[in-house]
């Protein structure tokens, strides 16, 4: 039945004006534009990517042109097994290269590997045989044989009418291989979307999967490549064209350079550049979700590839945004893991999105990134933020929230995978795949930085975290140690240690020089517990410092007492040691995870998993645990 099909609109395709199959073409192609919303996307997204330097109008013309010229492709290659040759000659020309490589063919030259790209009407690369004077010889084309055998038979009598043999790539490559080895001319598709199976490199600076193929025949047989590629002229007019890849020989260098090779055609003029199947997703290969934050193909030509292009390091094409938590405490609990991240996907450009207060904690810590978005208030801006975002292209979206809100933001950036953490009855349908948190997970007794590092591994992160603080403490020289203290916490009162107890432990080091932080909000607290002490011996710095202020005093401090606070976590990661105070919070799920030394107070009889009162919390325990840390801190004969 397909078959029949084929054939009776074959035939009245070549049978039909070509001014009437013109409008037909460039109307079904305006139409799949408009109304195919995902396939638009894709073309848009893939021209963004490639030429960020391009206006938008330029890339919505290049992205319909495109659909345009392959709805023309494929009106030909139905109509084509219905088609005069004397007429095929006409809608065909040979042009530069195509005649002196079938000569030198012809005098037994060496063994060649003819490549091709997805150039709008590839499919007359199967007519050299009719175009040229000269015999084409023994030569072969590897495809992709059709499910239906009778559909595929026909395919494979129309193609080889003019002294090509089609080579199944389920049966032929023994027949490809006996070709090369009698120095006979083997053709082939090469592209970027071969899955596992390829081999990394890169396309227009994105990593993606390219065909091997033709760098192992090349290497094994010591084979010329040349590359053919058809250029419309016009509607049903095109030009058949060969060049010669120059190359070392290697598998690597052969394939890195059909990529480079291919960049330079495409960027060589618009109307090339349009011939493209840019609505074909090419770089699709590396989004599979279990491996989403890890590079993973059969082999790995990227660190050949950045000497031959005399990279430092890989482009950042794989646009990732990250939605970060609301509380400065989880922020920096994540920090591990997109440092990680950066490891895990070299190419990645991190957009970080967050509360405006935390970049400049990002920038001062030094993780990397390429842009941060605040969030606005709850309101229009927010979700015009969000929309704007769209025409960025993002890749992959992480989200570390589990609101509704931040799931609402990614699904209005239109970016296709959206990637959170779905706990046991709670349904988050805005997202695309989610981590399912198994229903044997103790929340109590395993922490929150495991649940994320369990998340983000699911959908392929890579290699052990590193929680080594992201800074060294920077001494102050004094021979007094400088003790920090956080002495509020602005989100749960429950979780200060008194005021009496605070000053308890400042009276116990009369000598000793403290520093008290805090936000605007702990104020009232911060002067009760410096109050009557010396300026020089207690300095009161809560509300009084920026975040970037705070940083800088906090990491001139030898040690910090703090409640459970974003500020203690924060300590944490600057490499100061910490003793932390716990009462009704939990320090399993909520303890710092950075690497420099944590002591966790909590009050007598309290359990693992908290929920005692700080009150029961002894000051003389605190004491004789900072007694311990700041004798530990002297220096030694």
């Amino acid at each position: 039945m397909l078959t029949l099909i084929l054939k009776s609109v074959g035939w009245c395709l070549a049978h039909t004006p070509e001014l009437l199959l013109r409008w037909l073409a460039s109307t079904l192609g305006a139409t799949i534009f408009l109304l195919s919303s995902r396939r638009r996307r894709v073309a848009l997204s893939n021209l963004a990517h490639a030429f960020p330097e391009r206006d938008a109008p330029w890339r919505r013309q290049i992205a319909r042109t495109s659909l345009v010229r392959l709805i023309e492709t494929g009106l030909l290659s139905l109509a084509s097994p219905f088609i005069a040759p004397a007429r095929l000659r006409h809608i065909a020309k040979p042009g530069q290269g195509l005649e002196e490589m079938l000569v030198a063919r012809t005098k037994g030259h060496r063994a060649t590997v003819l490549a091709s790209i997805h150039l709008a009407y590839w499919e007359c690369q199967t007519w050299m045989g009719l175009l040229s004077d000269s015999p084409i010889g023994d030569f072969g084309v590897i495809y992709r044989p059709l499910d239906d055998p009778q559909a595929d038979a026909f395919v494979r009598q129309t193609r080889e009418r003019f002294g090509m043999r089609l080579l199944s790539r389920k049966e032929g490559f023994a027949q490809a291989l006996k070709i090369l080895r009698g120095q006979g001319c083997v053709g082939l598709l090469f592209d970027q979307n071969a899955g596992l199976q390829g081999a990394l490199t890169t396309l227009f600076g994105r990593v993606c999967s390219s065909t091997e193929l033709p760098g192992i025949l090349a290497e094994k047989f010591q084979a010329e490549v040349r590359v053919i590629y058809p250029v419309r002229l016009a509607f049903w007019r095109v030009e058949l064209r060969v060049d010669t890849l120059v190359h070392s020989g290697t598998c690597e260098d052969v394939t890195v350079g059909l990529n480079r090779w291919q960049e330079a055609l495409l960027t060589s003029s618009d109307d090339l550049c349009a011939s493209w199947l840019w609505s074909h997703d090419r770089w699709r290969n590396q989004d599979m979700p279990p491996s989403r934050l890890r590079l993973q193909s059969k082999r790995d030509f990227l660190q050949f590839e950045s000497r031959a292009r005399h990279w430092e390091r890989l482009p950042r094409k794989t646009h990732l945004v990250v939605r970060l938590p609301n509380w400065l405490g989880d922020v920096v609990m994540t920090l591990p893991l997109l440092r990680q991240l950066r490891e895990s996907r070299p190419d990645a450009a991190l957009t970080l999105v967050g509360k405006a207060q935390f970049k400049g904690l990002i920038e001062q810590l030094g993780l990397p990134y390429e842009r941060y978005v605040p969030l606005a208030r709850q309101g229009l801006n927010d979700w015009r933020q969000f929309l704007r975002l769209r025409w960025d292209y993002p890749d992959a979206y992480l989200l570390f929230t589990h609101s509704v809100r931040g799931d609402v933001e990614a699904r209005l950036t239109g970016c296709r995978q959206r990637f959170g953490i779905r706990r046991p009855q709670h349904h988050r349908p805005l997202l695309s795949h989610a981590y399912r948190r198994p229903s044997d997970w103790n929340e109590t007794t395993q922490h929150q930085f495991s649940e994320w590092t369990r998340f983000l591994e699911s959908f392929g992160l890579r290699g052990p975290i590193d929680c080594t603080p992201l800074s060294a403490p920077r001494r102050t020289g004094s021979s007094k140690p400088c003790v920090g203290l956080i002495v509020g916490s602005e989100n749960m009162p429950a979780k200060r240690w008194p005021v009496p107890r605070w000053r308890e432990l400042v009276q116990a080091f009369p000598d000793q020089h403290f520093l008290v932080f805090g936000t605007p909000g702990d104020r009232v607290i911060a002067d009760e517990v410096c109050r009557g002490f010396a300026s020089d011996q207690v300095e009161n710095l809560a509300g009084k410092t920026s975040l970037a202020q705070f940083i800088d005093r906090l990491s001139g401090c030898d040690v910090l007492v703090a409640n459970d606070t974003g500020g203690m976590h924060l300590a944490n990661a600057l490499g100061i040691p910490v003793i932390a105070l716990f009462g009704p919070t939990n320090p399993l799920r909520t303890a710092p995870v950075f690497s420099a030394p944590v002591i966790v107070l909590q009050p007598p009889g309290c359990p693992p998993t908290g929920g005692a009162s700080l009150d029961q919390l002894a000051a003389n325990t605190v004491v004789d645990r900072l007694r311990s840390e700041i004798a530990a801190l002297a220096p030694r004969d």
